[in-house]
């Protein structure tokens, strides 16, 4: 996997978390530390098949006491130069109290998306961001709550095959 060289390759299938992992390649229940090694932030894993209608994307976590910002991404790969295609990127600012998104397609970002009916993340509170893909757009729901829908800007939703996490935050599970 390309990158900084810290990161290490990481995937997420559809029915998995990474608290299954362990179980499934024989090496035991995952103990706390293991677990906080393998979802530090920054985080980029592959999602294992790429996207697809039907897909959902679970992300669990806490706000730092004093956060700033959380970004939460799906890219088409994970290469630095030239920039992989983001098909959507959620970032939460704290200070403005907005729940941005918007994609970058061939190196072109398009105009942020920020209406939302309410900031759903509170500081030093856990969260589950849920991004479920369909036919024609990403769902998202923050707590069980659906916030808003964004519709594709990538076509090929098979090519959609990392997740990328950063920000003012714990990562608690991934799925």
């Amino acid at each position: 996997m390309a990158g900084s060289g810290t990161e290490k390759d990481r995937s997420i299938t559809d029915d998995d978390h990474l608290n299954n992992w362990f179980g499934t390649t024989g090496l035991g229940s995952p103990d706390r530390e293991d677990i906080a090694r393998i979802l530090t932030v920054p985080f980029s894993g592959r999602i294992k098949g790429g996207m697809k209608p039907g897909k959902k994307i679970i992300v669990m976590g806490i706000v730092d006491p004093e956060p700033e910002s959380l970004d939460i991404s799906l890219t088409c790969g994970n290469l630095e130069a030239p920039p992989a295609d983001v098909a959507i990127l959620l970032s939460a600012r704290f200070a403005e109290r907005q729940f941005i998104r918007k994609a970058c397609v061939s190196g072109e970002w398009s105009d942020e998306e920020t209406p939302i009916p309410y900031f759903p993340f509170i500081q030093d509170q856990p969260f589950r961001v849920e991004i479920h893909c369909e036919h024609q757009r990403f769902r998202i729901f923050v707590d069980g709550h659906q916030l808003f829908d964004f519709y594709h800007r990538v076509n090929s939703l098979p090519s959609i095959d990392t997740i990328k996490i950063n920000g003012s935050l714990q990562i608690t599970k991934l799925g």
